[in-house]
């Protein structure tokens, strides 16, 4: 059964050990803390949560934490991306299996796939389930487009695309995809890749897939709570705020959303290669800017 899904999506971070094992315990903590800090549905391993830098056995182990740490609050949105078709129905499967409500699925990494391949990828790994698929768009990283005339071919041919994570930032696109989507499926979630939910909300966005959440939930509840209010004169100062924590936090992503955890008193572990941690300097400066920014003082410590 296919589940509509609006609101905030918090996409932790995935912990690991100091030798570089999934923390499972922890996992479970940063599922719980953002559930309880008010998040709609959870959406895991993103790239935040470095999944391509994982097993496809970790990613499994991830996904069946998180439902189980869930139980049942919120909807689990596993991420099954991968370059093969039949490894992302795989991936699909065993998430359905767990428990999860719907699956992440993004373009094919590398083969920017023609647009008869594009739409067969999506068409095949939604025949293969019974639970709702939400397609991920990222042009300026895979170098392909799921086209407004795409999402609604989609939409037609699978019963349970219900969504899509758009992180092309680009408003005409978006505005576009919130208006043929509308048509052709009423309910159909458009989410911006993350917390840009003024710009997005008012044109038919249904929320956002959360970077910020783990760091600052109370801010990032009270920007979705002003949009969904239609209170943009509350919202619009509250935005501005969530966009310079994102561009502070965004610099070296994701070590430092976890470096920012742990000076918020929730430490994830280490980030693993290509990715590099925090040097004491770059630390030192993001306390500072969080404190600048009021984040220190205004946000929940430890878990």
């Amino acid at each position: 059964m296919s589940t509509v899904i609006r609101g905030i999506v918090g996409t932790p971070v995935t912990p690991f050990t100091a030798d570089g094992q999934v923390d499972g315990p922890t996992l479970q903590k940063l599922v719980d803390f953002l559930i309880r800090h008010g998040i709609h549905a959870l959406g895991l391993p993103m790239h935040i949560g470095e999944n391509i830098s994982m097993s496809a056995e970790e990613r499994r182990e991830v996904a069946r934490l998180a439902v189980q740490a869930a139980a049942g609050r919120v909807p689990v949105l596993v991420n099954t991306s991968l370059s093969g078709t039949g490894e992302v129905v795989k991936l699909s499967r065993h998430a359905q299996s767990v428990g999860a409500q719907g699956v992440v699925v993004i373009a094919p990494y590398h083969w920017q796939p023609p647009r008869g391949a594009l739409v067969e990828h999506f068409v095949t790994v939604a025949s293969a389930l019974d639970i709702s698929v939400i397609g991920y768009n990222f042009p300026e990283r895979l170098g392909v487009t799921l086209t407004p005339d795409i999402l609604v071919e989609l939409i037609e041919r699978c019963p349970n695309f219900v969504g899509l994570k758009d992180a092309s930032f680009n408003m005409e696109y978006f505005t576009e995809a919130c208006r043929v989507t509308s048509e052709a499926r009423p309910g159909f979630a458009m989410f911006t890749g993350v917390e840009y939910m003024l710009p997005s909300m008012p044109v038919g966005g249904a929320g956002a897939f959360s970077a910020c959440g783990a760091v600052a939930p109370r801010l990032v509840k009270a920007v979705y709570d002003a949009c969904a209010a239609v209170d943009y004169d509350r919202a619009r100062p509250l935005q501005h705020k969530l966009s310079h924590l994102f561009n502070i936090i965004k610099v070296n992503y994701p070590a430092t959303i976890k470096a920012a955890m742990e000076i918020m008193g929730r430490p994830a572990g280490p980030t693993r290669k290509p990715i590099l941690p925090l040097d004491a300097a770059a630390a030192k400066r993001l306390r500072a800017d969080l404190e600048k920014l009021g984040t220190l003082a205004e946000e929940p410590h430890g878990w």
